[in-house]
This record gives structure tokens, C-alpha cells and sequence, in this order.
């Protein structure tokens, strides 16, 4: 059977160009004892792949040039040497990418139950839904009453945070760029903020005024002007979730960090950096806690899909330009 899958051909500078993708064809070997075979249906592009285009160790090892990407997806066995998924079964795994992937058993898991969209399990019930709980549950500690600041709020991970913190009863306030961002994010109980076309000084100021006591919780995605008019606006005791920092990703240069780094001292506030993998293992307390809520459509999300295996990297793209609202998918 043969297999398309795509590779890059060269760690980029700054933000990677389509050319640097390319789509290949294999004829996969014989399934091995343990193994399995999946037709993909649904595949998930995530900035934090940006990092491993690097060809930088970081919390995680760098693609390699020329082999097959990697990322989550959703599939259907359609061939199996592994008793525990049989022809039929619906899975997750980490063979994205590509239209069929070949796996050893104990990279894959079964999906969960939950009467939802197959795909929501790459979004909200997936790694940005667990994401957004982490950050602020274990994280920050979020209690009831708190104020939450959410930058990139209505991104995958960031449209959930903002609805998981709405529920606490604070005042909740969601940083975001497009005009149709803002939109959702009001149409949801979030004051919006726009980001665009403000220095810190002036993101700042209109930070104050959608939230005059300060913020108790600030989650944040995107860093540079986000994180720097976000430290202005802090509580006593504030406790900052940093899971990603967007406006960094395709810089060429290492950029200056924020002027106001004493507010954190002034404010006696806690900054933690998290990588949601180290916490994988409260991933089923998660599910108890929201798989119903998404279920029951008590908590919203959003999609944004592209078609066909050939706009993998389309799709990924796009995330560093603010295209997308919610969880950026591609549908095979």
C-alpha cells in the first residue's frame, strides 16, 4: 500500500516558506507483529511544530530533514497485527502528516466516548483543550472570583481558556486580533481587546479599562506587547501560565524581553512556563471535566479546516497569520 507524506528539506529563518514542504510517496513494508495501519481522516498543524523546524533540541527533538513530519491525528484501523485494535477501531496518534500511517500498537490510543466530532479529540477534548485546563488549573491555580487575562483567546487552546475562566465568575478579558475574533469572543461574555496597532503603553491602557482592578491570572500565548502590557495590569499575588509565545516563533534574531520585567517582583506575582506532555497523565481528570461540558454543548469551540493531505502545510502557515479561529485542521 502506498503512503503520501510530507517533509521539510531545510531548517528555515524566520517564517518558513511553502517551498520548504515537499509531498512524497512510499510503498509501506509488510505490517510487522504489533503493528498497526491507519487511514487518517483528520490531521492537527500546532505552532509549537514551528520550534521543531529549528533543527534545535529543545523539550523536544527537531524534525529530521527529509523524513516524514510528525503530529497529531485521527484515524480508522484498517489493518492490524495488535489485538487490542481490531479493523474498525477509531484512534489517535502521532502519525500526522501523511494519509496512511504504520505504527506500533503502543503509539496508539483508542478515542474516548463522548458523543462529539471525532476531530474535537485534536482540539477541545485534545492537547489545546488539555492545554487550556493545565494552564489554569494546575498552573495558576485559578479560584473562583479570580480576574483572567487570555492572550491569543481565540486560538485552539485560548478560546477554551477563556470559557473554562468565565465560569469561575471573575472578569474575564480575551486579547485577540481580527475583527470576527473579537466578535466571538464578545458574543461569549469575554471583553475583547484588540492587540493590533498598539504599542504596550497603549495595550496597556485599554487593558485597564476593560479590567480596572487588575488581573489575578494571565495566560499567555503570545508574549512580546501581549506579555509586556500584561505585566502592567497585574494584582498582588498574580500568577502568570506561559504555554507558548506565537510572536516569537519565525524570528530571525533573539528579541529584546519586555522593559517591565520588576512588575512581577512589584506585584509579587509567579511566572511558570509549562509543557502540557509533563502533565499528560491528569489527561483522563480533564475529559471527566469537560467531555461532558462539550458534549452537552455547554462549552463552545471553534474550527478552522482546511481540505485535502496537499494543505497540510497550507494550514500550518496560516496559523502564524491569524487565519484560523479556534483549532486549525486538516480534513482528509
Amino acid at each position: 500500500m502506498q503512503s503520501r507524506y510530507f517533509t521539510i528539506n531545510d531548517y528555515p529563518q524566520g517564517t518558513p516558506a511553502r517551498e520548504l514542504f515537499a509531498l512524497h510517496e512510499q510503498e509501506l513494508p509488510s505490517l510487522a507483529e504489533g503493528e498497526v495501519r491507519i487511514h487518517n481522516t483528520w490531521l492537527s498543524v500546532d505552532p509549537y511544530m514551528r520550534g521543531r523546524m529549528s533543527g534545535v533540541k529543545t523539550y523536544i527533538d527537531p524534525f529530521e530533514l527529509n523524513a516524514p513530519l510528525e503530529g497529531a491525528a485521527i484515524g480508522e484501523v484498517i489493518e492490524s497485527r495488535d489485538a487490542n485494535f481490531p479493523v474498525g477501531t477509531k484512534v489517535r496518534h502521532m502519525g500526522g502528516w501523511r494519509d496512511i500511517a504504520q505504527l506500533p500498537g503502543n503509539q496508539v490510543e483508542p478515542l474516548p466516548t463522548y458523543e462529539v466530532p471525532e476531530q474535537a479529540y485534536l482540539g477541545v477534548l485534545g492537547m489545546p483543550g488539555m492545554t487550556a485546563w493545565t494552564g489554569l488549573n494546575r498552573i495558576t491555580e485559578m479560584k473562583e472570583g479570580d480576574n483572567v487575562l487570555v492572550s491569543g483567546a481565540a486560538g485552539a487552546v485560548g478560546s477554551l481558556a477563556v470559557q473554562l475562566a468565565k465560569a469561575k465568575g471573575g472578569t474575564v478579558v480575551g486579547i485577540a486580533g481580527a475583527p470576527e475574533k473579537l466578535e466571538w469572543l464578545e458574543s461569549h461574555g469575554i471583553k475583547a481587546v484588540s492587540y493590533r496597532d498598539k504599542d504596550a503603553a497603549q495595550l496597556t491602557e485599554v487593558l485597564q479599562d476593560a479590567c480596572p482592578e487588575g488581573f489575578d491570572v494571565y495566560y499567555e500565548n503570545v508574549g512580546g506587547t501581549c506579555l509586556e502590557a500584561a505585566l502592567n495590569t497585574l494584582r498582588v499575588g498574580a500568577r502568570i501560565a506561559v504555554c507558548g509565545m506565537i510572536a516569537r516563533y519565525n524570528e530571525d534574531t533573539p528579541s529584546a524581553g519586555p522593559g517591565n520585567l520588576a512588575m512581577i517582583l512589584i506585584r509579587r506575582a509567579r511566572m511558570e512556563g509549562f509543557i502540557v506532555f509533563d502533565h499528560w497523565a491528569h489527561y483522563p481528570q480533564f475529559l471527566e471535566e469537560v467531555g461532558p461540558q462539550v458534549e452537552s454543548g455547554q462549552l463552545d469551540y471553534e474550527e478552522t479546516v482546511e481540505e485535502g493531505l496537499e494543505r497540510t502545510p497550507d494550514a500550518f502557515l496560516k496559523l502564524f497569520e491569524g487565519a484560523n479561529r479556534g483549532k486549525m485542521l486538516v480534513r482528509l
